[in-house]
């Protein structure tokens, strides 16, 4: 694997989040579902060009989005098999580079970052993708055993304990938002990306040592900044050493909000056998689908802050619930609050149409996907 001549774009051309790997899935989805041929992906596909697999590549970004893809288009098939015996082969070696440096960081007693360890960036996203591709592969418990090193605590300049996963940067451009850095609580960069894929890892009966420790480490965090009002429960963006972000401004959405969070909290209550945790996180969705306030802060359809990310969440949460009867109601009257949301103007996964597009197709209850494209949203 090569760089892509500099007149191009690959860092265009092979991204899952705002790129035509990401169009992809949707094109995936209307053929397996039989209405086009697959014929109209491979195209898109096949004008990627050498694909990224250096420290840059993730689960979003060059041959591991590549593969995640290919795995898709190859749902019930032999599509791609000999490209996808290559990728996997890349992906492994990529996932042992980025451990060592990972722990390594770990022993030299740094602040981790989201690009280690996060969904997008890091090490969650790549083992969600082994979990697919490679579920008995060692590289795939290696990256279990890494996030569950990330839930020791770590000391701070003064003494302090804080979560394992603390960094140092802030959750955006803006470093006044968090000085000293923080702790993220969301699905995307925070530790609930590490819970669900934990939780998920063990749901397949794939486990490693402290397995349990490291998700209830995650889980007694999540309690303690648990918010509970008239309003309902909610959980914080993040906490800094100033104290938890603010709630009642947050939008519900599925990246950094409650729905993300509460999905990763039943599905971890469902592999540890814990019944009132799994119905006080069901319980916190549906608070959060009752409260206009907190939906009109939804303002548009993509995936990652908008309606169709709660769609999809509200879809994978119902599957799972002890009751589907309010959620499936909610989902039956969203289909109106998506459409009443801005179109998106850009043909994107992550925030544009293709994303959209694809949580709307399964609005109604009873209507499943015909493939797990949100598996890299690690809702399922």
């Amino acid at each position: 694997m090569t760089t892509a001549p500099p007149d191009t774009d690959p860092a265009t051309r092979q991204s899952l989040a705002h790129g035509p790997l990401g169009t992809a899935l949707l094109d995936i989805e209307r053929a397996h579902a039989g209405l086009i041929s697959f014929h109209v992906a491979h195209r898109k596909l096949a004008g990627a060009g050498p694909l990224i697999d250096g420290d840059d590549a993730n689960l979003f970004l060059g041959a591991p989005a590549m593969a995640y893809v290919l795995h898709m288009a190859a749902t019930g098939s032999d599509r791609y098999t000999r490209a996808l015996h290559t990728l996997d082969d890349v992906v492994a070696a990529h996932t042992r580079r980025r451990l060592a440096a990972a722990h390594a960081r770990i022993d030299e007693g740094r602040y981790t970052a989201f690009t280690e360890y996060d969904l997008f960036r890091g090490l969650t996203g790549i083992g969600a993708l082994l979990l697919r591709r490679q579920p008995d592969g060692q590289e795939l418990r290696r990256v279990l055993e890494y996030l569950v090193r990330l839930t020791e605590p770590v000391t701070g300049p003064e003494g302090e304990s804080l979560p394992g996963w603390w960094v140092g940067h802030a959750p955006a451009n803006n470093q006044a938002v968090t000085p000293g850095g923080h702790a993220n609580a969301g699905l995307a960069h925070g530790i609930s990306g590490p819970l669900a894929l934990l939780a998920l890892a063990k749901r397949q009966g794939i486990s490693v040592d402290c397995h349990d420790l490291g998700m209830y480490r995650i889980l007694r965090w999540l309690d303690n900044i648990r918010q509970s009002d008239h309003h309902g429960t909610r959980w914080p963006r993040w906490v800094s050493k100033t104290g938890p972000a603010p709630t009642h401004s947050a939008a519900p959405s599925w990246c950094y909000g409650t729905p993300g969070i509460v999905r990763a909290q039943q599905l971890a209550a469902l592999t540890l056998g814990e019944d009132d945790r799994k119905r006080t996180a069901e319980r916190a969705l549906l608070y959060c689908l009752a409260d206009s306030r907190q939906l009109d802060l939804l303002t548009s359809r993509g995936l990652c802050h908008g309606i169709g990310g709660l769609i999809r969440t509200v879809q994978r949460v119902t599957q799972d619930a002890e009751t589907s009867v309010p959620f499936n109601n909610w989902l039956m009257s969203a289909s109106e609050r998506f459409l009443a949301s801005p179109a998106p103007e850009q043909p994107d996964f992550l925030e544009g149409a293709a994303g959209a597009t694809l949580a709307f197709m399964g609005a109604e209850p009873d209507t499943p996907p015909a493939t797990d494209w949100d598996a890299c949203l690690l809702l399922i």
